[in-house]
């Protein structure tokens, strides 16, 4: 049986010393489908990069060799996604996004393939999307849910500005959700903005937007 704690430590070793492909070959020997793809999200690849946060926000490590983690980090969610079989689609639209200025993107892509793990059709917007082009974005494609994602505690009045933009926009009927770390730094946060849904975790996020959006199994 794989110990994905032992996966962890070794993998959180490759990126500290920004060994890109000891890092990448740790994660494609992982036998994906006997091990699920979730769990390495959840176990390995999130948790290792919730280490390289602490480390600099420590100063333990230097804003590159941040910078080098966080690359490999996002190289190996992409070989998962490749090797990874989703459930069938489910119809439902999510639209993934960063609010604007927020420039981590790491924890709204896991959230996103995550998502599309499950049968979402999910369109992921990236780092930092302006308020403006978000709202466009939104009108053009009729999303069944907004998640909105932020980090760092500063970015907390951009993430009441876009729950307020795409309230006055899209009125009450479209479901936002709200996850990333500001959800901790700034607590009641969702329910000042009375969000559908909020938090951290990837696979609860995915639990409770198919139980919001009416999708069963």
């Amino acid at each position: 049986m794989t110990n994905l704690a032992e996966v962890r430590e070794r993998f959180l070793a490759a990126q500290l010393e920004g060994d890109r492909r000891k890092a990448l070959d740790i994660i494609t020997r992982l036998p994906v489908p006997e091990v699920a793809a979730s769990d390495v999200r959840a176990e390995v690849i999130r948790p290792a990069q919730e280490a390289i946060g602490r480390l600099w926000q420590t100063n333990e490590i230097s804003i590159a060799q941040e910078h080098v983690a966080t690359a490999i980090s996002h190289l190996a969610l992409a070989s998962i996604y490749e090797r990874e079989a989703p459930r069938p689609p489910n119809g439902k639209l999510v639209a993934v996004a960063c609010v604007d200025g927020e420039q981590h993107e790491f924890p709204a892509r896991l959230v996103a393939d995550e998502l599309e793990s499950a049968g979402f059709d999910v369109r992921f917007l990236g780092a930092s999307v302006p308020l403006d082009h978000l709202l466009s974005f939104i009108e053009r494609s009729r999303p069944d849910l907004v998640v909105l994602s932020a980090t760092l505690a500063l970015h907390a009045d951009s993430v009441r500005a876009t729950v307020r933009g795409i309230r006055a926009q899209a009125g009450p009927g479209l479901p936002i959700a709200v996850g990333g770390q500001v959800c901790r730094w700034v607590t009641g946060l969702a329910a000042e903005l009375d969000v559908e849904l909020s938090g951290c975790d990837a696979a609860a996020l995915v639990t409770e937007a198919s139980a919001l959006l009416g999708i069963s199994g």
